[in-house]
């Protein structure tokens, strides 16, 4: 493996960027964090020596440019709102013009199984076809294979790498788009979660903290370019059973109001992510389990937070915050 420069990090305010940067961080590394607004980065990252603050607005060539320059790798974690997945190509597009104009030598997506469509079998590996049948999971793919075909493409003196990190579902500390984040706050107050349902149909999870030092790794080895490659998690799980572990910590049995398909539908009329819901649906009935093992062949073996320490890590997680979250309503009564 190499040494390399510096890492930007694209979209780096969300929970996948924090937790990279963090990992940066750890092997002391310098890094810059990149986002549409200042002041969550500065949230974020304000406490770290090693992250540089950037704004950038993605929609402007010239600052694409600026925001890359003197970077040789940059991690892809720019998400759009549930319901404007088309804009993914298209933004793919203009980030690739803009880092390849800066000279950026290395470029990494982190990607999802939407791409993938229907697996035929579990768990997969890199070769399963590439065959989705939903519109989210065609927009993924397209993003994916702009991403593809930016390796090898010069500018100048520089060559750009690229390559596609596949994850399954994450959850970890306070993540509020993990699919069971619900889980974690309805025990900690105690209350009736919401779920997507069915529940009982095993499903794959990865703790997101676990992302980090792979990622990190990758960054250094460039012989990991040039393709896409899977990172999964420790096995399948239950989202009831995660309910009972997580309820069981609280002291408290589980407490579930389950949304399948049907009543997304019916959410879907008033709510429009809950309409974007419906389509994805298919991966709660028919998941897709992801094989690692040629990640790990590539940089050795990964290590992996079992579930029952990253549900217990979780549910603390969402009890401080439940807990602060009293404080504060408390202080603002004294002074009312």
């Amino acid at each position: 493996m190499q040494a390399t420069g510096k890492v930007g990090l694209f979209g780096a305010a969300g929970a996948a960027g924090q937790i990279t940067g963090a990992a940066l961080s750890a092997a002391g590394r310098d890094y810059r964090v990149v986002g549409r607004s200042r002041a969550p980065l500065e949230a974020a990252f304000g406490h770290d020596p090693h992250a540089e603050i950037v704004t950038w607005n993605p929609d402007d060539p010239a600052s694409i440019s600026a925001a890359a320059a003197g970077l040789q790798t940059v991690i892809y974690l720019v998400g759009v709102p549930y319901d404007q997945f088309a804009s993914h190509p298209p933004l793919m597009q203009k980030t690739l013009d803009g880092v390849t104009a800066a000279g950026v030598e290395r470029f990494i997506l982190i990607g999802t199984v939407y791409p993938y469509g229907r697996a035929r079998s579990n768990p997969i590996n890199e070769d399963h076809p590439r065959e989705p049948h939903t519109f989210k999971g065609k927009m993924r793919l397209e993003q994916e294979k702009l991403v593809l075909a930016a390796h090898g493409r010069a500018s100048g003196s520089t060559s750009l790498s690229t390559l596609v990190l596949r994850l399954p579902d994450f959850y970890g500390h306070c993540i509020e788009r993990s699919l069971i984040n619900g889980i974690f706050e309805g025990a900690a107050h105690g209350k009736r979660a919401q779920v997507i349902g069915p529940v009982d149909v095993p499903h794959e999870f990865i703790y997101l903290p676990d992302i980090g030092p792979v990622v990190e790794k990758l960054t250094r080895t460039p012989e990991a370019y040039g393709r896409w490659w899977h990172l999964a998690g420790t096995g399948t799980i239950t989202q009831r059973e995660v309910a009972r572990q997580a309820y069981a910590l609280a002291g408290r049995e589980p407490k579930l109001m389950v949304a399948g398909k049907t009543l997304l539908r019916v959410f879907g009329l008033f709510n429009p992510i809950m309409r974007e819901l419906v389509e994805m649906n298919y991966l709660m009935t028919e998941p897709v389990v992801l094989d690692d093992s040629a990640l790990t062949q590539l940089i050795g073996p990964i290590a992996k937070t079992s579930y029952k320490d990253g549900i217990r890590q979780a549910f603390d997680a969402a009890r401080a915050a439940a807990s602060a979250n009293m404080d504060t309503q408390r202080d603002a009564a004294k002074t009312a």
